[in-house]
């Protein structure tokens, strides 16, 4: 089949659909690979790496003539949208939850459109899981971006001149990106601590070398959904967890929060207040600042002043490390497209499939993902 891969035309998006590396696993498997100029040159991929494994460059016109799929990291614009063909697939982090809008205007265009964000969480599509590949980088980047903005080192160290005290960070949430970060803040020499509504969590915390920091009651020991995901919890343990949050983040160095609940708005975990207690010089980086931000002051891509905290609201972690986020991006579809085709190679994808079910937002002109109805 004909895979068309998109440059991408959102402002602060670096990363790409596709690398040297996939392209020339998806040849080899006997697809055609158009890609349009210039795809990759702000993940350090110029077209000429493409070139060399065999894709064929050209204006977007040309990538989207024939295709059979198209693969994106983000929603097309309106202005590309129109120019996909009526019944191709289009493949990509749509940002479905809640938007029937946006499902509407694929079904409208003929799309057969495919979200990575639903990726079902199960063992079969781990390879696919484009929200776990970026995650982790976004946890990593976080702690990085960090140390940046923090103006103390974060290892102690002993000098002739003295001894620099290692600095306190605070992660909230450990999914895969706060796992990521309570990895790489350990790695530069932090004491870390971290916290998350989700029992089996304190194993994970505890594994990578730091401290479990939550309020375990009956509440916090059922607080996991069926998929993996944290639940929203009661006001009542909101309070409770929040208290004893306000005493610990008063004295942290980094705050680093993830906490994200799909298809609603991140929850809000730091008030002002909070924020007011914590020493000049402290820094937060709110993973969740796309989506409204964990922390009540958190701008998106903005690195808010207040009483000397900075509280930085990057909206594209992932993207802040364009060559590795596209390369496992990149994987996450190389891994889909085997379900998207029949034995002989041919475009057919895998309706029934269970992976399929749960990824599609629109098929033959109908929204049909069930919380977009």
């Amino acid at each position: 089949m004909k895979i068309a891969i998109l440059k991408e035309r959102r402002d602060g998006e670096t990363r790409v659909a596709a690398t040297p590396e996939s392209v020339k696993k998806l040849i080899a498997a006997g697809h055609d690979i158009q890609i349009e100029k210039g795809a990759g040159d702000t993940a350090s991929m110029p077209d000429s790496l493409y070139e060399a494994v065999g894709a064929k460059m050209g204006t977007l016109a040309a990538t989207l003539k024939g295709a059979d799929v198209v693969y994106a990291v983000r929603t097309p614009d309106a202005e590309t949208l129109a120019k996909l063909p009526k019944g191709c697939v289009l493949v990509g982090q749509l940002e479905p939850h809640g938007d029937k809008a946006q499902a509407k205007a694929f079904a409208d265009a003929g799309i057969d459109a495919l979200a990575m964000e639903f990726t079902p969480r199960i063992t079969r599509a781990q390879a696919m899981d484009a929200l776990s590949s970026q995650s982790n980088l976004a946890g990593y980047r976080a702690v990085i971006e960090a140390s940046q903005i923090y103006h103390r080192a974060f290892p102690m160290m002993m000098t002739a001149a003295g001894t620099i005290a290692a600095a306190k960070a605070f992660v909230m949430g450990a999914g895969v990106a706060g796992l990521q970060a309570i990895a790489t803040a350990r790695r530069l020499g932090a004491v870390v601590t971290a916290t998350d509504v989700r029992p089996a969590a304190k194993e994970q915390v505890a594994s990578l070398g730091a401290k479990f920091v939550a309020v375990e009651d009956e509440e916090f020991k059922a607080a996991e959904t069926a998929g993996g995901y944290a639940k929203e919890m009661s006001k009542e343990y909101q309070a409770k967890q929040a208290e004893l949050v306000a005493s610990h983040i008063a004295k942290q160095d980094v705050v680093v929060t993830t906490a994200l609940i799909p298809g609603r708005p991140a929850p809000k975990l730091i008030t002002k207040a909070m924020v007011e207690a914590m020493k000049p010089g402290s820094v937060i980086v709110d993973i969740a600042a796309p989506m409204g931000g964990n922390c009540e002051l958190t701008r998106a891509d903005e690195i808010v002043e207040h009483n000397g905290v900075s509280i930085a609201g990057f909206s594209n972690l992932p993207g802040r490390l364009a060559a590795d986020a596209s390369s496992l991006y990149a994987r996450n579809l190389v891994n889909l497209t085997p379900l998207l085709v029949d034995d002989d190679g041919k475009i057919a994808p895998h309706w029934d499939d269970e992976i399929i079910v749960g990824m599609t937002l629109t098929r033959d002109g109908k929204v049909v993902h069930e919380t977009l109805k």
